[in-house]
């Protein structure tokens, strides 16, 4: 990579990993009494709010428990609050938020999202520490803009390089977004006019991640239109 990000894009990152599994084996869940739900609306998790307590406080209580020690925080620079169906972890160089909800594809099961968020630097990140406690755990990176991006305008400066500069675009006829892949990366970058989604094909560290986003960074300095995405 040729260069280390700057805290202000890192602090625009939101690192986010997906998990989940059937609703029917949540300890909360009575077969005698309840019914699976047949979709994802406001009802249905209502319902797993309430059944998904149990997890959610000792998922997040192990969290809290692995940063505290794993980074040497003190009482007064962590702190974890659980309100169904989300639980937060609050320190002083992060804050991650777990939520459950109904999965909108398969109503009869769950998805558990955890995002991290408000990193204070890449140097925390890097560190043994934090990818101990984090190992494995995301596979999505959110970057938020700092200005509305035209996605003509970055279809047009991607089809305007030569075909060997190793980045490649595809969009829909409404130009609604588009998903940019850089040679060599082993991500999706989806472009709507506010975001970066990066989507990767494993799960990695918040370190891992950022340097994938480092590699996608320096490979849009081929264009002014595209550099400027990623710009603080």
């Amino acid at each position: 990579m040729s260069s280390e990000l700057p805290p202000q894009i890192v602090r625009a990152i939101a690192f986010v990993g997906r998990q989940g599994g059937s609703i029917k084996t949540l300890s909360g869940f009575r077969k005698a009494a309840h019914s699976l739900p047949d979709a994802a609306n406001a009802a249905t998790n209502a319902f797993l709010a309430k059944i998904c307590a149990a997890e959610l406080a000792e998922e997040g209580e192990r969290l809290f428990q692995a940063a505290r020690t794993e980074l040497g925080y003190k009482r007064k620079e962590i702190a974890l609050t659980v309100a169904s169906p989300s639980a937060t972890v609050t320190a002083k160089d992060f804050t991650v938020e777990i939520t459950y909800a109904v999965s909108e594809e398969r109503p009869v099961e769950y998805v558990v999202t955890t995002t991290l968020r408000d990193l204070s630097d890449v140097i925390v990140a890097r560190g043994d520490a934090f990818r101990s406690v984090f190992a494995s755990r995301f596979s999505e990176l959110e970057f938020s803009l700092h200005q509305r991006a035209s996605i003509e305008a970055t279809i047009d400066a991607i089809e305007g390089l030569e075909d060997d500069r190793g980045v490649t675009v595809d969009y829909p006829s409404n130009y609604e977004h588009c998903t940019i892949r850089v040679e060599n990366v082993d991500a999706a970058v989806r472009c709507t006019p506010s975001t970066l989604e990066v989507v990767f094909s494993r799960r990695g560290s918040p370190a891992e991640l950022i340097d994938g986003f480092v590699a996608i960074r320096d490979a849009f300095q081929i264009s002014p239109v595209l550099g400027a995405l990623i710009v603080r």
